[in-house]
């Protein structure tokens, strides 16, 4: 098993990055490595799994601190475990040591139910929306495999009519007990039982459906309803419709990641649309009333006030983005750019210069105070 990257590496990130940066670099990264945008290109795939494994970390309060304190091992309850190493196995460190001190003394430490309903996993799913689905919610038809309950054995693993058995080994315990003697005295150890894997349950007739697992791979088409006001990289639950649980356990639930593409007109912070209008200085003069396209689709007239300079940002209000959760709005922001003529003729440059001539410098304040600091 290869050895998992540096979570904050993964990012481009030093350890003790703000949560502002983590979720930058994971919106930079999460759109550079979308398999969408690298059809066919499986380095991209196995980046884009690792950034998404890292940012899901990361953004966790909970677990980053868990993560900034043991590693990976404080986060995986896997990792380590196939090398005899780290703290594998022990999940997220909620470690009942009556067992632990069971396993070398022999004593009467607790242990949690082999057979008890087990929560099935979580499924992630990547959703790429334009500026406008992101911003005024839209619905999307997703389609991923999960895991269901086996219809022919109910779950079970058995082949239909028959039931699994209590494990002989190990009693249904799903451990082993070992007593060794020594010159110290007799010590006990619990591993867990090699023959039902620790789940105190023996399948001697697997069903022919399943082939013993209980579950089996169905694909599923849903269409899902994005909120308005969704932002890149952020994340949408839909609750218990991941894989099916074990043993009776309820199903885990489907993760939606959005990745906001860009879009040749609007742009987005936060709740605000930005957009850019060129208008000629003419207009920009005498002052003009204009149609601006709106993220709601159409336009809207926009007045331009006389004298109106390059670079000015002029406010429509309540034609943003919904703020999520809230039926309110943020505002679209024109940023305004004058247009100088390119490619005049002599009778249009002659109009320009008798114009100059008779524009004094109460015209041109800006220019004015420039070469009032010169002198």
């Amino acid at each position: 098993m290869a050895e998992k990257r540096d979570y904050y590496e993964v990012l481009g990130l030093s350890k003790g990055a703000s949560a502002d940066e983590i979720k930058k670099a994971y919106r930079s990264l999460a759109k550079k490595y979308h398999p969408d945008l690298n059809p066919g290109n499986a380095e991209a795939e196995v980046k884009f799994k690792e950034v998404n494994e890292a940012y899901e970390v990361l953004s966790d309060d909970t677990k980053k601190a868990k993560y900034d304190q043991f590693g990976h091992a404080g986060v995986d309850p896997s990792y380590g475990a196939g090398a005899g190493g780290g703290y594998g196995g022990y999940g997220d460190f909620n470690v009942d040591f009556g067992d632990i001190f069971s396993s070398f003394f022999g004593g009467g430490g607790r242990r949690q139910n082999p057979n008890a309903p087990e929560r099935g996993e979580d499924l992630r799913y990547n959703v790429i929306l334009n500026v406008r689905e992101a911003a005024l919610g839209c619905k999307k038809t997703v389609e991923y495999t999960r895991r269901e309950k086996c219809s022919e054995c109910g779950g079970s693993g058995a082949k239909k009519g028959t039931s699994p058995e209590t494990c002989s080994a190990c009693g249904g315990s799903g451990q082993v007990r070992r007593q060794q003697n020594t010159m110290f005295g007799a010590f006990q150890t619990v591993t867990t039982c090699n023959v039902c894997g620790g789940t105190g349950r023996v399948i001697k007739t697997p069903c022919d459906s399943c082939r013993g697992s209980g579950r089996m791979s169905k694909k599923i088409v849903r269409e899902v309803d994005i909120p308005a006001g969704i932002d890149n990289g952020q994340t949408l639950r839909v609750e218990r419709q991941g894989n099916s649980g074990l043993r009776g356990g309820i199903e885990g639930d489907l993760l939606i990641t959005v990745s906001v593409g860009r879009d040749s007109f609007f742009n987005r912070d936060g709740n605000d649309i930005i957009c850019t209008l060129p208008i000629t200085f003419i207009d920009a003069a005498l002052g003009v009333t204009v149609d601006v396209p709106i993220i709601d689709g159409g336009s809207e007239k926009l007045n331009i006030p006389e004298g109106t300079q390059n670079g000015t940002v002029l406010r429509m209000k309540g034609k943003g983005a919904v703020i999520l959760g809230s039926s309110r709005r943020g505002d679209q922001l024109v940023n305004i750019i004058v247009e100088t003529p390119k490619s005049l003729n002599s009778k249009q440059k002659a109009i320009l210069k008798e114009f100059d001539a008779i524009t004094s410098d109460k015209n041109y304040e800006k220019q004015k105070s420039f070469h009032k600091h010169r002198k």
